[in-house]
């Protein structure tokens, strides 16, 4: 059976080459340390759990191959957007990032696909580039964080990037910064920011994207929210009830529950138990496999996970494991 994983990072290579030669990357500049040291800038600091974000392609394709993956659909790790930049800094860092993934799958196209990462600050400058990234590099789509900056995803500002976005078919795979969401600011205790504060800000996302009539306004827009969408589907009921009680709120003809099957959704729960919860509420043409590569641990692999959940239905297993993203990314 053929598996294509939408949830695979990349931490650029020209970043390494400056790490290595000492200089800054966009104004973010690397401190050795500890494993592979931290990168400094747009006012947080990123470690690394795992040698294999400088990884070579050849060595990504060895992981692969030993995890069962057929296709990785390649994102930069959400850090590095660079949303913090001015708009010309913005579009230098995702041109330069765009280009070196699109070579990697220009060379292994059996192997690799992707999704840009966008200037969002400068909402022109992401559509021109969102543009050139399908139409000419032959990327899917685009990778993009849950907030601009502290901006929502339903302010009116971003509503022609949607068009954009819908009428180009692109892919938007929303997924959190691991360390700097707003829980960070509440505790920074338990690991909770990471563990917890990542499927909240993907529940956020959700919601805007629901309640802030983004899909009601961009009907055929195709987006995927990691992780599972969080607990957003959980809380679909209190959203629900929230709609009816303050219809003067409303910017959706139809409460939020109604929206929650036109979008996807990873495998990236966390259990079985909440995998099948996602499955019943959304349906399985909705739900893709997703590894969160290379930072989540899996023993033995992403797809003997799915393959050996004795909840699924074979047809189910099906649909995750490929023929839901080999329609959606058209590959």
């Amino acid at each position: 059976m053929k598996t294509i994983d939408i949830h695979a990072h990349v931490v650029p290579q020209s970043l390494w080459k400056a790490a290595d030669a000492r200089t800054e990357w966009y104004g973010f500049r690397h401190e050795p340390g500890e494993g592979l040291g931290t990168v400094v800038g747009g006012g947080m600091r990123t470690g690394f759990t795992s040698s294999k974000v400088r990884y070579t392609p050849e060595e990504r394709l060895k992981d692969m191959d030993a995890q069962g993956v057929d296709v990785q659909v390649l994102s930069i790790h959400v850090p590095f957007v660079g949303y913090h930049l001015d708009a010309a800094q913005g579009r230098a860092l995702a041109q330069d990032f765009n280009n070196e993934i699109a070579a990697t799958i220009r060379q292994w196209p059996a192997r690799f696909a992707g999704l840009a990462t966008l200037p969002m600050q400068d909402v022109k400058g992401a559509i021109e580039e969102l543009e050139r990234a399908v139409t000419v590099l032959g990327l899917k789509g685009a990778e993009l964080d849950t907030n601009v900056n502290g901006e929502h995803w339903d302010e009116p500002k971003f509503l022609p990037f949607f068009k954009a976005a819908e009428q180009m078919k692109a892919v938007l795979f929303y997924h959190p910064q691991p360390q700097n969401n707003f829980l960070m600011h509440r505790i920074n205790r338990h690991g909770l920011f990471n563990s917890l504060g990542v499927i909240l800000d993907d529940a956020i996302v959700t919601a805007v994207l629901i309640c802030g009539g983004v899909l009601e306004a961009c009907p055929d827009l195709r987006v995927c929210i990691a992780h599972g969408g969080g607990p957003a589907c959980y809380a679909m009921g209190r959203l629900d009830r929230g709609w009816h009680r303050l219809p003067e709120k409303q910017r959706t003809p139809q409460p939020p529950s109604a929206y929650q099957k036109k979008l996807y959704y990873d495998t990236v729960t966390g259990s079985e138990e909440a995998l099948r919860f996602l499955l019943d509420r959304v349906g399985a043409d909705r739900v893709v496999l997703g590894s969160d590569w290379p930072f989540v641990p899996w023993h033995p692999s992403p797809v003997t996970w799915i393959q050996n959940l004795k909840s699924l239905t074979a047809d189910e297993k099906e649909k995750i494991l490929w023929r839901n993203l080999e329609s959606l990314l058209g590959l």
